[in-house]
């Protein structure tokens, strides 16, 4: 693993899901890799999510994406934090893969093709997503991108962008692998069933109020074979140990695995137990994105200060491009200070 890259959607506000799942992830490849940890906001994506997508809130949620993501302990003293649209580079690179790669690719793309079945009138974009998403990888040449297991095809399509580029223009890009941290969760939605997601509405927000954090444990289901206290509970059962398991010790959460397992403990004990442990983690975030906003400019100056180093390597890339592509060199006055 030599450089790693990942993207952040723009499209609402982030989770305990996005959180565990990933910007834990973030923060701890950005300690091992330092400037070879490159993470973007993508909001040039946001758009291909007519649902999610608003044109009066895209710039606050950019914003808002970053900050938390700082908050959450990503330091861009380290690591390389920017955004999509502040690297035009992205998508002159993606115009170009777009010519080399063929619709039929695009059409089996599963998330193409779910989404797309969703919609009264599909956006070219949406068929174009994964091959932005490409772009975005290669621009920095990364080897090695931390996805959720959703982004499997994507990548390997870019993988495959990425093989037939060097066959027919000389060897360029590494074919990225995926990262799929083991130690990173599958976090359950609130009601114990679909992966937690915004469009199906059963997450926790990193920022949302505690008395709506509490109002949603409270009301998580139960094992459901466990009809009166007297009855024994079986803690694989119950998505209140899951998410117990992701904020507790685990001396704690074996005890309390063990009181249920026997009849010793109500499920109310837990989850009150569950409340106080998840925002031992959360109050911290909290409390640092809150300094945050206070400040904009840190956010803001960290975000500028990433574009300039990200362009600085996506230049350097496109330039390589063009050139074995066959284009024009640029006119001296406008080739890129």
């Amino acid at each position: 693993m030599k450089r790693v890259f990942s993207g952040i959607q723009p499209t609402g506000d982030l989770h305990i899901g996005n959180y565990l799942g990933a910007m834990v992830n973030y923060v701890a490849l950005g300690e091992r890799l330092g400037r070879d940890a490159i993470y973007c906001i993508v909001d040039y994506h946001a758009p291909t999510n007519p649902a999610a997508y608003d044109k009066h809130l895209l710039a606050q949620r950019t914003f808002e994406a970053a900050l938390l993501n700082i908050a959450a302990g990503l330091d861009p003293d380290k690591v390389i934090l920017f955004v999509q649209s502040h690297v035009p580079e992205h998508t002159e690179l993606a115009w170009v893969f777009t010519t080399q790669t063929p619709y039929g690719d695009l059409t089996r793309m599963t998330q193409f093709k779910d989404k797309a079945a969703k919609l009264e009138s599909v956006p070219a974009g949406l068929l174009m997503y994964p091959v932005l998403m490409a772009a975005d990888i290669l621009i920095y040449k990364a080897d090695t991108v931390p996805v959720g297991d959703d982004q499997t095809q994507h990548l390997e399509l870019a993988r495959e962008i990425a093989r037939r580029w060097n066959l027919e223009y000389g060897e360029t890009f590494p074919e990225p692998q995926i990262y799929l941290n083991p130690n990173a969760p599958r976090v359950p939605g609130v009601d114990g069933k679909a992966k937690m997601s915004k469009s199906v509405g059963n997450t926790i927000g990193l920022l949302e109020d505690e008395a709506s954090i509490w109002a949603k444990i409270r009301t998580m289901p139960d094992d459901p074979a466990r009809i009166r206290l007297s009855d024994p509970g079986d803690p694989e059962r119950s998505v209140v140990f899951k998410f117990l398991s992701y904020f507790a010790p685990a001396e704690l959460v074996q005890v309390l695995r063990e009181e249920y397992a026997r009849r010793g403990i109500g499920t109310l004990v837990v989850k009150e137990l569950l409340m106080q442990e998840m925002m031992k983690t959360l109050r911290p975030i909290r409390q640092r994105a809150e300094g945050l906003r206070a400040e904009p400019a840190r956010v803001l100056d960290a975000l500028e200060d990433g574009a300039r180093r990200a362009r600085a390597i996506a230049r350097a890339t496109l330039e390589e491009v063009r050139e074995k592509f066959g284009l024009l060199p640029l006119p001296r006055r406008q080739t890129p200070a």
